[in-house]
């Protein structure tokens, strides 16, 4: 299964349009995703980390992370991008991660140049590993993945090093093997074009929110050439709010009938998670079971 989605991922990265991958939180959010169409979904840290109440770091650990990304590649057939921020450690590290990843159900992960403590890539103050660390890192992901996994090199270095050095350091990534590269925190659409006309490999974008990146649409980053971008934290934030007013209403009027128009109905939460085929499958086996049961006596 995991092969399947992986050779899905890379066809559809691979056929000269943008493959827009939604950030899910949960298993419920992937298959709000699948149902609305999307080909593709990403498993974020920063989404995952505040889903824990714990800021974007790098402090979650590989086994919370492959089991996250297996509950949720459970639920949906479409490929799942995880995000293994640095690795968890160093390239040994790293190659287990991949085997974990993808036998959760991943189809492809993303490594990225920071330290640890890492920081969200569209915050200041982030430090670089050497590129020669980075690049073993990617080595070492790539033998372990073979053609099963997708290996996606994200360089920090534009905000750090500037667009040369990160353009040096993509390329020098490609060299050892990266499937993609993911320029994180680009500051215009001007070097977003730039980075595609001076690094030939395919690219992945972030289209976050609040960040250094100036908003721009799927097509926008698909007439540039990018083969995918990620909206991490929309569905997050978005889901977050809506608690949070929802919890408010109810605190100030002590019932939520105001607001139950902008509330999933029990009936199409029961449709997504097709609730009434677990009813059917247990019906089918308590009649069989009370038909074996006549038979014996």
């Amino acid at each position: 299964m995991a092969r399947a989605r992986t050779l899905r991922l890379k066809d559809i990265v691979s056929r000269g349009r943008i493959v827009v991958a939604p950030g899910v939180f949960s298993p419920s959010a992937a298959k709000i995703a699948e149902k609305v169409g999307f080909e593709a979904v990403y498993f974020s840290g920063a989404g995952f980390s505040n889903l824990l109440a714990l800021p974007d770091l790098g402090i979650t650990t590989l086994t919370e992370v492959s089991r996250a990304c297996r509950e949720i590649a459970s639920q949906v057939d479409i490929p799942l991008v995880a995000d293994a921020d640095t690795g968890f450690g160093e390239a040994v590290n790293v190659a287990r991660a991949v085997k974990e990843l993808r036998a959760a159900g991943a189809a492809g992960m993303h490594i990225e140049d920071q330290v640890l403590p890492k920081r969200c890539g569209h915050l200041d103050g982030k430090e670089l590993v050497a590129t020669d660390e980075m690049v073993k890192k990617v080595i070492s992901a790539k033998e372990a993945a073979g053609d099963d996994f997708v290996v996606i090199a994200r360089t920090d270095s534009r905000a750090v090093e500037g667009m040369d050095a990160a353009i040096e350091r993509a390329r020098t990534y490609a060299r050892a093997g990266a499937d993609m590269v993911f320029p994180e925190a680009l500051e215009s659409r001007e070097e977003f074009a730039e980075f595609r006309r001076k690094v030939d490999i395919p690219l992945m974008a972030n289209m976050t929110e609040f960040g250094k990146t100036p908003y721009m649409t799927a097509k926008d980053f698909e007439r540039l050439g990018y083969s995918l971008v990620i909206f991490p934290v929309t569905a997050f934030r978005a889901a977050m709010k809506a608690v949070e007013t929802a919890l408010r209403t109810l605190k100030s009027e002590g019932t939520q009938k105001g607001i139950l128009p902008s509330l999933m109905t029990r009936e199409q939460f029961y449709d997504l998670i097709d609730y009434h085929r677990y009813e059917q499958a247990d019906s089918k086996a308590l009649d069989e079971a009370r038909r074996i049961s006549r038979r014996r006596a």
